[in-house]
């Protein structure tokens, strides 16, 4: 468990036994917020907020396709099941390799090249791999933070991007089939339903993972905004 982000997690996550495990999740995540995105945010900004960046289509291309690597990566762990209980997160609605799959070739299609992943991208796919096999608890703080920071924040980014560079136009990896909030009530359960059978210890090391989700996902976000 890495010491900062037991620090600055583990006080106001432990000892909240009897309420459901993706309520704690999401306490300690929106705590690593700024207070500009989220009421219960407590960091400091490491970046310009979200409407004052300037994204470029080569920056934005880079997002992309590591996004596209993290998705992927986490979709073939689940697939594989290395660890029985990940097969309950197959086919959840929220995978989003295929549609970035179908952005990638629209680009293509205006004449833009295509990148190959950077080592945003691949570090944190690699760092995935690594947890999925050896700590599936951490491994589910990060499939947790991702799927559901992508249907949040992360739809919000895209708006904003799509505004500024693409004129207006709305890209699949921000199209889910049905209604995304039944989907994400859906994986809710599961999370809950596996999280139920984790003694506390379990559960507040994955909590400490939080931190580090963060970390990795912000090294992909900062493709847009520099």
């Amino acid at each position: 468990m890495a010491p900062a982000a037991a620090s600055l997690t583990a006080p106001n996550a432990r000892g909240e036994e009897g309420k459901p495990f993706v309520e704690e999740m999401r306490a300690v995540a929106m705590r690593l917020h700024t207070k500009d995105q989220a009421k219960e945010g407590e960091k400091e900004p490491q970046a310009p907020p979200v409407a004052r960046w300037e994204p470029s289509v080569d920056g934005y291309l880079r997002f992309l396709v590591d996004s596209k690597l993290v998705f992927e990566t986490l979709e073939t762990i689940v697939d594989r099941a290395a660890v029985p209980w990940y097969a309950e997160f197959r086919n959840t609605g929220l995978e989003r390799s295929e549609q970035l799959k179908k952005d990638l070739e629209w680009f293509k299609e205006q004449g833009h090249t295509i990148p190959e992943p950077s080592a945003p991208g691949t570090t944190y796919a690699s760092y995935l791999e690594e947890l999925a096999e050896k700590d599936s608890q951490a491994f589910i703080c990060h499939f947790y933070n991702v799927y559901f920071a992508h249907t949040a924040g992360g739809r919000m980014i895209g708006k904003k991007v799509s505004e500024n560079i693409l004129n207006k136009k709305e890209l699949e990896f921000y199209k889910w089939e049905g209604n995304l909030s039944q989907l994400l009530q859906n994986v809710r359960n599961k999370l809950n339903e596996v999280a139920s059978s984790w003694t506390r210890e379990e559960k507040d090391h994955c909590l400490d993972e939080t931190e580090k989700s963060f970390s990795y996902s912000g090294d992909l976000l900062r493709h847009i905004f520099t």
